[in-house]
């Protein structure tokens, strides 16, 4: 599986961005988005499970972040709305084998993509 991420870029505070994550090779997994701010350990942001029926947000973004997918596209997208200085990060799209879409654990994910930088000006 390779995950490739896109879409970053810079966005005033209160803006919007989609990120996308092009998955090859096998797409039943479930998809989650991560984020990592400098000095910061990586922290989940969304998952979505293969089939696109079940999500899961961490507080922080939960009502303005919304992930979705398409596999007849094979393309996880992560939509971002009312974006915040602290939503700056470099977003990374990650694929698992997970038994629960509400595992928010990196551990839990197998296969990365590179990540894709946000920032977020005030």
């Amino acid at each position: 599986v390779q995950l490739q991420a896109s879409g970053g870029g810079l966005v005033q505070t209160g803006g919007s961005l989609r990120l996308s994550c092009a998955v090859s090779g096998r797409t039943i997994y479930t998809t989650g988005w991560f984020r990592q701010a400098p000095g910061k350990e990586r922290e989940f942001v969304a998952a979505v499970s293969w089939s696109g029926g079940n999500t899961f947000y961490a507080e922080s973004v939960k009502g303005r972040f919304t992930i979705s997918r398409d596999n007849a596209k094979n393309t996880v997208y992560l939509q971002m709305n009312s974006l915040k200085p602290e939503d700056a990060a470099v977003y990374y799209c990650s694929a698992g084998r997970l038994l629960r879409v509400d595992n928010s654990h990196p551990n839990a994910y197998a296969y990365w993509g590179q990540g894709t930088q946000v920032t977020v000006s005030s």
